[in-house]
């Protein structure tokens, strides 16, 4: 598939590749978890993925790649700027990582087809997203408990859910990408974020891709 260079290409993609999601779980044990994000210093991008040991919480691979990005900003259509320097990250891993944790959105987007979806579809590898903020959709409010959870509805449908990480503090927009279950998606969050508001898998390739630059 050519890679879109328009707002107009990038929006039929994303139309066209939204009806292959799967929001459902699928057998396999999680063992190699990778969080995925993208830094920026103008046009100049470094992508990292960052897999760690689901159990233990320790890293195991990381990869980062950097390069130009080719695409606009325009909301909503981020993945376009990001998924190819992350798509060349994951290859030069030794192994694929059974679930990737994103930086962003996966359902929890217009066309409900965030950066979580495109790279779930596009590597079929599980994926999920974790924002810092709601692109689109409201919630009720929260218990301050870790634990604590509400539905994110955007136009009636449940697109995501708002989860406390830690007693106090903001929550985190967990969103089905590919292959996984939201209640599955908020349970790999929740461990994910023994300590932190973020998970590990972010925190680290956060770390790892400011460092790229």
């Amino acid at each position: 598939m050519d890679w879109p260079t328009t707002e107009t290409e990038a929006i039929a993609v994303q139309n066209e590749l939204q009806s292959l999601v799967d929001p459902t779980d699928h057998p396999g044990v999680v063992r190699r978890v990778a969080g995925l994000d993208v830094a920026y210093d103008g046009d100049h991008l470094a992508a990292a993925v960052v897999v760690l040991d689901r159990e233990t919480l320790r890293e195991v691979e990381r990869a980062v790649v950097v390069g130009e990005t080719r695409f606009p900003y325009v909301p909503g259509l981020f993945a376009f700027r990001e998924v190819p320097a992350l798509l060349a990250a994951l290859d030069r891993l030794e192994s694929a990582p059974d679930l990737l944790v994103c930086d962003g959105q996966g359902l929890a987007h217009p066309r409900r087809f965030g950066l979580a979806c495109h790279l779930g579809v596009l590597t079929g590898i599980p994926a999920i997203g974790v924002a810092k903020n709601a692109f689109v959709g409201t919630h009720a409010e929260l218990g301050s408990e870790r634990g604590a959870t509400a539905a994110l509805v955007d136009n009636d449908e449940t697109v995501g859910t708002a989860l406390r990480t830690q007693n106090g503090i903001k929550p985190v927009y967990v969103s089905v990408g590919h292959r996984v279950s939201l209640a599955t998606a908020v349970a790999h969050v929740l461990h994910l974020a023994p300590r932190y508001r973020l998970p590990e898998t972010t925190r680290l390739a956060d770390r790892a891709c400011r460092d790229g630059l």
